[in-house]
């Protein structure tokens, strides 16, 4: 098994989960934002949720990452490339925590894995299933330049299918 990568942007450090990030997961699986993940999730489902993200890599040679600010060291939210039995296809998913939205982490956090998934990967595209009312991720979907894809099957009946390409410079 290759070691899980620890990628880095001008201002985030996309590093490995460790068990003390787990705290904070937990409070946003268990939240009314939770909803657009199928949640709220109680603390033994998201610490079931939590050791799948990191058991990806070890199984699919992807899975999750933390995102962290350079400047703090605070851990703001997470992205990953999922996979597995609940997805049909490789999904770039992504969430940050209570106070630190807007601020693009979740965008230049997700746009620094995928560039990796396709160069390190070999991936031809990713999916990202988004809840049809979750218009902050469907409106980050599209600035990254992923087009809905109506015909592809989402993990939910009811998810909107977005699909993301290399770029033709990759």
């Amino acid at each position: 098994m290759k070691p899980i990568p620890t990628l880095q942007t001008e201002r985030l450090i996309l590093r490995p989960p460790v068990h003390t990030d787990f705290h904070a997961y937990a409070e946003l699986m268990a939240s009314p934002r939770a909803r657009y993940m199928g949640g709220p999730f109680d603390g033994r489902a998201a610490w079931g949720m939590f050791c799948n993200d990191v058991a990806q890599w070890q199984l699919f040679g992807h899975g999750c990452l933390m995102i962290e600010r350079r400047a703090t060291g605070a851990c703001v939210g997470e992205v990953g490339i999922n996979h597995g039995p609940l997805f049909p296809e490789k999904e770039l998913g992504w969430f940050v925590y209570a106070g630190h939205e807007g601020h693009g982490y979740a965008f230049e956090a997700a746009v620094e894995l995928r560039d990796w998934a396709f160069e390190h990967l070999g991936l031809p595209n990713l999916v990202s299933y988004i809840d049809q009312d979750n218009t902050r991720s469907i409106a980050l979907a599209r600035r990254m330049g992923a087009m809905h894809d109506p015909d592809a099957r989402g993990q939910d009946p009811e998810d909107l299918v977005f699909r993301h390409w290399p770029s033709p410079s990759a």
